[in-house]
């Protein structure tokens, strides 16, 4: 390990810790979630209301000194309400742009899945080229700019399935899941989650993440591992249950996660088990399956589970 990335391992642990204190229990959760910032890619947390999701990105922004913006979609919601308006004023007869909650660093989309389809689009052109078009003209967006979006279950009343070619533009997808007795006990003390976000000062600043993002690209990784995550893009289009398989996009997404995974992990080089570890939700949330696998108990990640059993690990 070089030097240089065990003082900025040492940095990360300290982001880590924080959030781990926030929300205590969830320590892999909390690596993948570093693993999508380091990346410079956009996450997607699918879960119940009250396990802590909104918490939890509250925290993650406070960490990193970024500017927050977050956005409850409803149905009523309207893309001009994420992106921005122009606005008229009386006192000089022109009209203004009034920018919205995109223009962040970090934009909270909560329960994403409660908006039309119209409004969840207005998120694409953000998510894919980091601009928006308002009027016949591009504008850019912060750097860094991360869409961390959440979601209840489909099944839950009132709520829009997210298109595939949304749901391909989350390099991440995963849940927090209910906390255990212990860690229950510590919310109803006050020991965890918002009650300590009212402390919380920035670990890092803007600056040291781009840094971070740049180190994170040039981690190590060798051509059979490569090859690896290759043969696991290939033969989730082979999969039997599988209509369609991981994207080419899903597969950059992986090579970059991953990248930024080993550096979490305070590495400058990446090992086969960063790849088992990231596998499931990198990948799960990208296939569509056949329908006789929708009824047949199959789920995405039972799939994911089965090429990481079946595809030959590098030696």
């Amino acid at each position: 390990m070089t030097t240089n990335v065990t003082i900025h391992s040492k940095t990360l642990n300290q982001v880590q810790e924080y959030l781990c204190r926030i929300i205590t229990g969830k320590n892999h959760q909390i690596d993948l979630l570093l693993a999508g910032v380091l990346s410079g890619n956009h996450i997607l947390l699918e879960d119940i209301p009250g396990t802590g999701k909104t918490t939890l990105v509250k925290a993650l922004a406070l960490a990193i000194g970024g500017k927050f913006g977050r956005v409850q979609f409803t149905p009523d919601l309207l893309p001009t309400d994420i992106i921005g308006a122009s606005i008229y004023n009386p006192h000089d007869g022109e009209f203004h742009f009034k920018p919205g909650p995109i223009f962040n660093n970090i934009l909270l989309a909560d329960e994403i899945n409660r908006a039309s389809p119209r409004t969840q689009s207005a998120l694409l052109e953000a998510m894919g080229e980091q601009q928006v078009t308002i009027e016949g003209r591009s504008i850019g967006l912060s750097s860094p700019f991360l869409v961390i979006a959440t979601q209840n279950p489909i099944d839950s009343q009132g709520t829009y399935p997210l298109p595939e070619a949304q749901l391909d533009r989350f390099a991440l997808q995963f849940s927090l899941g209910y906390p255990s007795s212990e860690e229950q006990k510590k919310i109803l003390a006050g020991l965890s989650g918002a009650s300590l976000l009212k402390e919380a000062k920035p670990i890092i600043d803007l600056e040291k993440l781009l840094e971070l993002q740049q180190i994170a690209k040039e981690i190590y990784i060798e051509d059979s591992l490569v090859n690896y995550l290759i043969a696991l893009v290939e033969a989730s289009r082979k999969h039997s249950a599988v209509k369609f398989g991981v994207s080419p996009r899903g597969a950059i997404a992986m090579l970059s996660v991953v990248r930024a995974y080993a550096l979490i992990k305070g590495r400058d080089y990446v090992v086969p088990d960063d790849l088992k570890n990231i596998a499931v939700a990198t990948m799960a949330h990208r296939l569509v399956l056949d329908s006789k696998a929708k009824y047949s108990g199959t789920n995405k990640e039972i799939v994911v589970k089965e090429l990481l059993a079946n595809v030959g690990v590098p030696r």
